[in-house]
């Protein structure tokens, strides 16, 4: 038998098997961390991959399972929004990676496109104006009746096309709203630095312009509801609190689809009143 010792064959020094041993575990180190990195995320271990952050999809929207099984990321509906409300999930939303959603926060709709563009614009369904029927409408989903959109109210045909809310407005913080601390507000809505650009129909109905061009000055601070694009969404009204002090107070009512303009102007921060994805009116009462 020929060893690394027998004439005829070059001994190999120890320093260079001691190399190539480390090189293999090396090799197999690096095998094992990208089967995990790839093979976890693919069971559903982690958040990345099953995209656990609840997000605020398009108007039109199906229900979430269905909206991500329709959707092809084509961004057909980024390209046509007036205010670029609409963005691309980022890679930390794992299987979610490049499906739209909107952060109403940061810049809401507003629905300047007056016939919600990105439903037209999208190929598969994903968004649409009416589901299928093999489709379930989930209960408080439903809006009682078409929408109408304040800058059309004018028009011959005044309403929103759509059948259901995507979201629906929430007053999560109530001690934080200037309102019921009978407030008032001047200035900028959100700052000098906020990028945010919402419709004005006073100002100009096909053109949105920064929030910021658009200073208020009211004794009383109801912006949620002066901005709103959608009649007799929210009002401000009159409530009596556990307290017994009565206090002006917004309140959302049915025709609420969940754009998320409310949120976006709200003045504190964070802000006092949101919308919440996917959440129904039967859920609110």
């Amino acid at each position: 038998m020929t060893t690394e010792n027998s004439p005829g064959k070059s001994p190999v020094h120890p320093t260079i098997n001691r190399k190539r041993l480390e090189e293999r575990r090396r090799f197999l180190r690096t095998a094992i961390l990208a089967a995990a990195a790839i093979g976890v995320p693919l069971l559903g271990f982690t958040p990345a991959a099953r995209g656990w952050e609840s997000r605020m999809r398009p108007p039109g929207a199906l229900d979430e399972q269905d909206f991500l099984a329709s959707c092809i990321k084509c961004g057909q509906c980024v390209q046509v929004c007036p205010v670029q409300a609409i963005k691309l999930d980022d890679i930390d939303q794992g299987f979610g990676i490049g499906v739209p959603f909107i952060d109403s926060r940061k810049q809401a709709c507003d629905f300047s496109c007056d016939a919600v563009q990105c439903i037209l614009a999208c190929p598969t369904g994903a968004l649409t104006y009416k589901k299928p029927l093999f489709l379930a409408v989930r209960k408080g989903a439903k809006l009682a009746a078409p929408p109408i959109l304040l800058a059309k109210e004018k028009d011959a045909e005044p309403t929103l096309n759509l059948k259901e809310r995507t979201g629906l407005a929430v007053l999560v913080r109530p001690d934080a709203c200037l309102a019921r601390q009978g407030k008032g507000f001047k200035g900028a809505a959100r700052g000098a630095d906020f990028k945010g650009i919402l419709r004005f129909t006073a100002v100009d109905r096909w053109k949105p312009i920064p929030l910021k061009d658009h200073p208020f000055d009211v004794a009383l601070c109801d912006l949620c509801v002066r901005t709103c694009p959608i009649k007799g969404a929210i009002s401000l009204e009159e409530q009596t609190g556990a307290d017994g002090v009565k206090r002006m107070t917004p309140v959302v009512h049915e025709p609420c689809v969940g754009c998320g303009v409310c949120e976006m102007v709200c003045p504190p921060e964070p802000a006092a009143i949101i919308v919440e994805p996917g959440k129904t009116w039967e859920a609110q009462v």
